[in-house]
C-alpha cells in the first residue's frame, strides 16, 4: 500500500513528508543533515507535545478527553484480562511512547513498521524510569502468546510525564482505560480510520513551526519550556515558605 492509497488525518497530511512520500511525525528528531530519524523519538519534542498536549504525530492540540497510544500484545493482554476481570485497567507501567489523536494513532498503528507488525524489532536501547526496553526485541507477537493479537489503539482518560534531565527522557503513565481495538496486524485498523475521519470534526489549529523540520528551533523551545517550569516551581517555594 503506497501513501497515496492510505487513509490520511488532514493534520497529518499537513506535516513534512519524507522523498518516499511518507509524513514525518512531530516527535521524530532530524540529524545534522536535517534528514529524520524514524528510529527514535526526540526528546525535546516529546516534552513539547507533554508539557503543550499536543498529539505526538500531527503536532496539534488535543482537546480536554481520552488520548491515545499503540501498544504491544502484551501490554494488549494485560490491559484486556484485568478489563474482563472487572478491575480498573490503568497502563502505569512508565512508557517512553507518548500519545495523540485517536485517528493519528491508527493511522500509526499501519504505517510505523514498528508499530504495524508484531513482530517488528526496537531498533534502540532505552532505560525509562527502570525499565530496560532492548533493542531488538519485539513488541509482541501471536505466535509467542498464543492469540491472535498483535498490539491495539487504546484510549486512556489522561496522561501524566515525568522528566529526567540528566538521562534527557520523557516516560509517561496513563489512567483508566476508555477503548481498546486489538489488531493482529496494524493494517486491521484502516476500516476503523476510514469510518473516524467521515465523523471527524475539523483539526484545531496547525503543527507549530519548533515541531516541524528545524531540530535547533525543537531544542530551544523545550529549553525555553523547562526554564519556565523551573521558575514557576522556585515561585511556588518562595511562596510556601
Amino acid at each position: 500500500m503506497t501513501p497515496r492509497e492510505t487513509p490520511v488525518p488532514p493534520a497529518v497530511a499537513a506535516l513534512p513528508h519524507d522523498p518516499r512520500g511518507y509524513p514525518i511525525p512531530a516527535i521524530t528528531p532530524r540529524d545534522a543533515e536535517g534528514n529524520p530519524t524514524f528510529a527514535i523519538t526526540g526528546a525535546a519534542r516529546t516534552l513539547i507535545c507533554a508539557i503543550e498536549r499536543r498529539c505526538s504525530i500531527c503536532g496539534t492540540p488535543m482537546a480536554a478527553g481520552p488520548v491515545y497510544r499503540v501498544i504491544a500484545a502484551a501490554e494488549t493482554e494485560a490491559l484486556t484480562a484485568a478489563h474482563e476481570a472487572g478491575r480498573t485497567a490503568a497502563n502505569k507501567a512508565p512508557s517512553p511512547e507518548p500519545p495523540g489523536h485517536r485517528a493519528c494513532m491508527l493511522f500509526a498503528a499501519f504505517t510505523c513498521p514498528f508499530l504495524a507488525r508484531p513482530n517488528a524489532r526496537r531498533g534502540q536501547d532505552a532505560d525509562v524510569m527502570g525499565s530496560a526496553l532492548t533493542r531488538g526485541t519485539a513488541r509482541g507477537s501471536s505466535a509467542e502468546s498464543g492469540t491472535e493479537i498483535g498490539g491495539a489503539v487504546a484510549g486512556f482518560a489522561d496522561y501524566e510525564f515525568r522528566y529526567t534531565p540528566g538521562a534527557n527522557q520523557v516516560a509517561f503513565v496513563f489512567s483508566s482505560l476508555t477503548e481498546l481495538r486489538t489488531h493482529q496486524l496494524g493494517a486491521d485498523q484502516i476500516p476503523e480510520l476510514i469510518s473516524a475521519l467521515t465523523d471527524a470534526e475539523p483539526a484545531v489549529g496547525t503543527c507549530p513551526p519548533y515541531l516541524l523540520d528545524d531540530e535547533e528551533a525543537a531544542a530551544a523551545y523545550a529549553s525555553a519550556l523547562l526554564e519556565e517550569a523551573m521558575a514557576r516551581s522556585r515561585r511556588s517555594g518562595v511562596t510556601e515558605a
